[in-house]
């Protein structure tokens, strides 16, 4: 039970913080940075940001893959007996694996507009006309990443939600007796 616990937790901790960062530096962070005083300024200020964030982020999302891989192990026998926890399992992996992706191909990009601290910008996600090309393009691939990676984590979060209620045992007892007798 206290493994159990202690996976739910590193689940859901991890989740919440992938999730929120994300979606805190896409709502604040990218736009604050076209505050600062000068266009050189701008991508200093989000690159600093996002630089700090990227510890965090990594740690989150470890945290959350150590918690899913506890849940999934603990609730082996339930992914076999009880029906519909093994879809929504996929589901969850699915949408675990798209996270990853695009929040690694977020980074790497990340890197490369990063590598420039001074370049000018009008933002995090807007290149002005004396920003270099390559940063330019990797801005463009951002400005619609930005928004990605928490629209799949929270989909996670929406996914997990209905996993705890599969958990009920109500739902426990109805998903075994479904898988017993199909069809009835």
């Amino acid at each position: 039970m206290a493994t159990q616990t202690l996976s739910r937790s590193l689940h859901d901790v991890g989740l919440a913080a992938w999730f929120g960062g994300t979606l805190a530096n896409a709502v604040a962070l990218n736009p604050a940075s076209a505050t600062a005083s000068a266009d050189h300024e701008s991508g200093r200020v989000a690159n600093t940001g996002w630089d700090r964030w990227t510890p965090v982020n990594a740690a989150a999302i470890g945290a959350h893959l150590v918690g899913s891989l506890g849940q999934l192990a603990g609730n082996s026998e339930r992914v076999k007996a009880q029906q519909g926890v093994a879809t929504m399992s996929l589901v969850k992996t699915a949408l675990t694996a798209a996270a990853l992706g695009v929040t690694g191909y977020s980074r790497l990009l990340g890197r490369k507009v990063s590598e420039h601290r001074d370049v000018p910008v009008s933002s995090a996600t807007e290149p002005t006309h004396g920003t270099p090309r390559e940063v330019a393009q990797a801005q463009a691939r951002l400005k619609t990443l930005q928004w990605a990676v928490p629209a799949l984590t929270g989909a996670l979060v929406v996914v997990s939600a209905y996993a705890g209620e599969q958990q009920r045992a109500s739902a426990v007892q109805k998903g075994i007796a479904a898988r017993l007798t199909p069809g009835l």
